[in-house]
């Protein structure tokens, strides 16, 4: 190589200089290069393995061992992952079991999925638009604070009586507790969100001419919307909780009925599926939820 060439710098060394030049790539020197967003994932994937697998094989292990667990739990009574599987085939399409839920998932988990979403819908609709309002209005929040968390620790289950009498049988009361349930995550987050929302941020608003009525859904619901989303998760894991006991009484057909007529029946091996399926819905629909915040902040800078 002669005096007047010099070699190319290494990717450390356009690091440096990216660095100190303020992320500004000095000439001749190579283009980062990122890595794919698949390769990203699959670590994280590969790491949430071990763990479901090492529960399969202990339990397993235990029923087969019949262990004797804290609380007094038995796993002698239990059934073993195998047998479970072979519910959740029979529920979805049939002909193995035989019996009267053979082939009834998909009417269950419909019925159970529309009275969460449901009650769940009714619950941001009035949480939200209460909570923007308590959170930035003072008056409002003394006033209607102390009725909120008098309410607030009162568990759904003591609920649950007094909707059968007051609201009856049916999806109606069902309904209703989801929506207890996941009423009050959605409006603690949204109060919290909003009177985090930084003052130098309204002022800003009002310098560029946006109006007192429209600060409320131009400038704070935006700006608490991270808090926001972190009760809407929260609250919607709850709906998918509370829907079982919505559903054990005077109701044929869902996922916490289904559990309720295996209990009758002593059918451990549905109980422990229709689990299984209410845990994996729950999982899915906190994803779908998450990819729909995700969808709808994508271009707001102050949501995401």
């Amino acid at each position: 190589m002669s005096s007047t060439e010099t070699a190319p710098p290494s990717p450390a060394a356009a690091t440096a200089a990216r660095t100190r030049t303020g992320g500004i790539a000095p000439a001749g020197a190579p283009a980062p290069t990122a890595r794919p967003a698949r390769a990203r994932r699959r670590p994280t994937f590969l790491l949430a393995l071990p763990v479901p697998a090492l529960v399969l094989v202990l339990w397993t292990v235990g029923v087969q061992q019949a262990w004797e667990l804290p609380f007094g739990i038995q796993m002698g009574f239990l059934p073993t992952p195998l047998e479970v599987g072979r519910r959740l085939v029979d529920l979805a399409v049939g002909g193995i079991v035989d019996d009267a839920f053979s082939g009834t998932l998909l009417a269950h988990l419909w019925a159970s999925t529309q009275r969460v979403l449901a009650g769940f819908a009714l619950a941001v609709a009035l949480a939200v638009p209460l909570g923007v309002v308590m959170g930035r209005f003072s008056l409002a929040f003394r006033m209607l604070e102390p009725t909120v968390n008098l309410a607030r620790p009162i568990p759904v289950t003591a609920w649950a009586p007094l909707t059968l009498l007051i609201i009856g049988y049916g999806d109606g009361s069902a309904i209703f507790l989801v929506f207890l349930a996941a009423f009050f995550p959605v409006l603690l987050n949204t109060i919290a969100g909003v009177r985090q929302v930084p003052v130098r941020l309204l002022e800003a608003a009002a310098m560029l001419g946006t109006k007192p009525a429209q600060v409320l859904y131009k400038v704070v619901l935006p700006a608490s919307m991270r808090s926001i989303a972190s009760g809407l998760r929260v609250a919607l894991g709850l709906a998918w909780v509370i829907l079982v006991v919505g559903e054990t009484v005077g109701i044929n057909t869902g996922l916490g009925a289904m559990i309720t007529q295996a209990r009758d029946q002593s059918k451990t091996d549905l109980i422990v599926a229709g689990m299984v399926v209410i845990g994996l819905c729950g999982f899915v629909a906190d994803r779908l939820l998450t990819g729909l915040l995700t969808l709808v902040t994508r271009r707001r800078p102050t949501l995401t």
